[in-house]
């Protein structure tokens, strides 16, 4: 078998590729332009183009695309042949700078919140340098800013690559007045851990509920799940074991760094975890990821399920999003230094995190909002909705020494006087993980717990980089205009502490006693649903923070706003209309046909001996007689619980009465339908079990 290092990146036209088919002042040009955002001209966009179609064409790409990531969550594309026409009436292969720059796809059919009327259909891609095109199947992949013809933001890689920009602004700020010189970029690194389901394709098959909405809507639960804890970091099955071969062969190929793979908790349940990149990297390298695992499942007559809940009753499939900020010289400003002067800054860049993620914690709650998450948040599998942060026992009794200046019981009797006397020794992993934590500090990384399997992480990360960076503006400005360095520093470190210490928790966020703790006493937020939380995106404080830094105008905000509520409703409503669909079509027959040959078998021992009582066959019907009425009263309360939607106002108002009523109504008809698949005998259930399901992978 060849050897990974040999073809790790072979799809990708990566730093050795340009290095090695690029004039070398087209190559350092193109490195100003990764690494420090300098300007790119069209020499050298021509010059990178066809190299870069040179390249593509020997690895038998045939076509070219503008990779982007529009407002539907997914990855979109329009592919366009290399070929030419020649005089002689033939074709050659060309590729021109202009085109690699710039793309024109059709932006009226995706979403945009209201920037775009249905008839202005005018849209454009424009190249991303900092991302490295690769190829797939026989397309070169160009990864793209999508935005529309006025210049708005239509997708979820510009807004990223603003919060990228205004975060290095704000933190070099920071670091200029610690003396650092030498750092020219500031960039914030992440690393996705994806959770995912693997079913097999003939079973999902059979099931309507999947194919429609990637979820099950009915299943009552089986006789075993995950008690036993039997499953998590097993022995991987054969069959499993072959797709995640073949996956990480095909993700190493992009270049996407896949490094750790297992079984998760629940039954059929397993992760993958890859090793850190730039937030714009490892947003795109997600989005491929995920579409690699669909696709590789498919060869291994498996489907991979994204949905955060696809099964109720055992663990959903989460996204543990590992933010840190990096300089461009190796430094990671997270990770505790050996001078005083070190250890003063990273507790300011620990600050500026606490602060933003208390000051912001509305926008952490809606960057992970969707029905599928909804399902998950709070249900003591992933962290509450309500948002804290978890620092350690360590670094908590520092900050606490800190704040109230008395020695610090891990030193020998010493204040905390910053850049007087020295921070102690904090090494990496002096205490234990918090899995109930939605926001955990692991050494010299935050890993934000909250986000649902199938988001896009780029707006977590669009959040989070926009709010630490305004934590960071706020000490730039205080500090720059000090007239004492050492004692603005250590006071506002200080008050930062002081101010926000109510959203660190190193407890058990599943206990019900801290969510009443966090919301009665500490006044922290509890947004248990994407209708809670999703309008506060336009609470004024939101919207000044996050124009002020550029990261989206109020227009493009007010249409993620309108966007995602619309999604969410789109999402629930095709779930109740395929709920209605089953329980009418499938689940309604399967039961009277059961009851019927009940019926017929009483009927059967009665012409034997009518004086048998026959009690079990009579209890048997009446209790399917009984199911088959409620669940019939129950589709009618839920079509007419659709119908009234047709009244809303609004968008908001729609989703208000999506969580109020049809949730309620669609959760009363799954009780039934579930109730009856435990009395219906299993060859007249019309669809496979949780069983099937869980433990059908061989």
């Amino acid at each position: 078998m060849e050897k990974v290092s040999a073809y790790f990146g072979s799809l990708v036209f990566d730093d050795r590729v340009m290095k090695a088919t690029l004039p070398a002042d087209v190559y350092q040009s193109m490195k100003r332009t990764i690494d420090e955002g300098a300007q790119l001209d069209i020499r050298v966009a021509n010059a990178v183009a066809t190299a870069m179609k040179d390249w593509a064409v020997a690895h038998g790409a045939t076509h070219y695309t503008h990779w982007f990531q529009p407002l539907t969550g997914i990855t979109a594309e329009k592919h366009d042949s290399f070929i030419t026409p020649s005089p002689d009436g033939g074709v050659i292969m060309e590729f021109s700078g202009k085109e690699l720059i710039k793309g024109e796809p059709d932006a009226s059919s995706f979403p945009s919140g209201g920037l775009r009327a249905t008839f202005e259909a005018r849209g454009y891609t424009a190249w991303d340098p900092t991302s490295y095109a690769f190829i797939k199947g026989k397309t070169l992949c160009i990864p793209t800013a999508f935005c529309s013809y006025g210049g708005e933001a239509l997708d979820k890689k510009t807004p990223l690559l603003r919060s990228m920009e205004a975060l290095n602004k704000q933190a070099l700020r920071i670091l200029r007045l610690f003396g650092n010189d030498s750092a020219k970029r500031v960039r914030a690194m992440v690393g996705p851990e994806q959770e995912y389901f693997l079913i097999d394709r003939e079973m999902y098959e059979k099931r309507r509920d999947l194919r429609f909405t990637g979820t099950t809507l009915f299943g009552a639960k089986p006789p075993k799940g995950q008690e036993m804890d039997d499953h998590y970091f097993g022995v991987i099955k054969s069959r499993v074991s072959a797709y995640m071969e073949e996956l990480n062969e095909e993700l190493w190929k992009l270049g996407i760094l896949a490094k750790t793979e297992h079984n998760e908790v629940a039954p059929s349940q397993h992760e993958l975890a890859p090793i850190y990149t730039t937030a714009n990297v490892a947003t795109d390298h997600n989005q491929l990821t995920m579409e690699v695992m669909q696709k590789i499942a498919g060869k291994h007559n498996l489907v991979c399920l994204l949905h955060e809940k696809p099964f109720a009753g055992v663990n959903g499939s989460g996204k543990h999003n590992n933010w840190s900020l990096a300089t461009d010289t190796g430094i990671n400003l997270l990770s505790p230094g050996e001078t005083p002067y070190e250890n003063a800054q990273f507790l300011l860049f620990l600050c500026a995190v606490i602060k933003a993620v208390d000051d912001y914690q509305d926008l952490l709650r809606i960057a992970v909002a969707t029905a599928g998450n909804d399902h998950r948040l709070g249900a003591n599998e992933a962290p509450p909705a309500v948002v804290s942060i978890f620092l350690g026992d360590e670094l908590n009794a520092v900050l606490e020494a800190i704040e109230t200046d008395t020695p610090y019981q891990g030193m020998k009797k010493k204040q905390m006087k910053l850049g007087v006397d020295a921070l102690p020794k904090f090494n990496r992993d002096t205490t234990d993980r918090n899995r109930t934590s939605p926001f955990a500090f692991t050494g010299n990384k935050f890993e934000f717990r909250m986000l649902g399997s199938s988001n896009s992480i780029a707006c977590a990360n669009i959040m989070l980089n926009s709010a630490v960076a305004e934590s960071l503006k706020i000490y730039a400005d205080r500090l720059e205009a000090a007239e004492d360095f050492e004692t603005a520093l250590h006071e506002m470190i200080r008050k930062t502490i002081r101010d926000h210490k109510h959203i660190i928790f190193n407890g058990n966020g599943y206990d019900d006693a801290w969510i009443r703790e966090a919301t009665e006493k500490r006044g922290l937020l509890n947004y248990r649903t994407t209708p809670d939380c999703m309008p506060h995106l336009m609470d004024p404080k939101n919207v000044k923070m996050l124009t002020s830094h550029g990261v989206y105008s109020e227009a493009e905000l007010a249409s993620r706003c309108e966007i995602m509520l619309e999604n969410y409703c789109k999402t629930i409503v095709i779930e109740a209309n395929t709920m209605v669909d089953m329980a009418k079509t499938e689940i309604v027959p399967a039961i009277e046909d059961y009851a019927r040959d009940v019926a017929k078998t009483m009927a059967a021992k009665r012409l034997v001996d009518e004086t048998l009582p026959c009690s079990y066959e009579r209890r048997l019907v009446k209790k399917l007689s009984s199911l088959v009425d409620r669940i019939d009263t129950s589709i009618e309360e839920l079509e007419a619980a659709l119908l009234e939607l047709q009244t809303a106002e609004d968008i908001a108002s729609e989703s208000v009465m999506i969580r109020d009523r049809i949730l309620v109504k669609m959760s009363e008809l799954r009780v039934a339908c579930d109730e009856a698949e435990t009395v219906t005998a299993k060859k007249y259930w019309p669809f496979p079990t949780y069983g099937d399901l869980l433990f059908g992978v061989k």
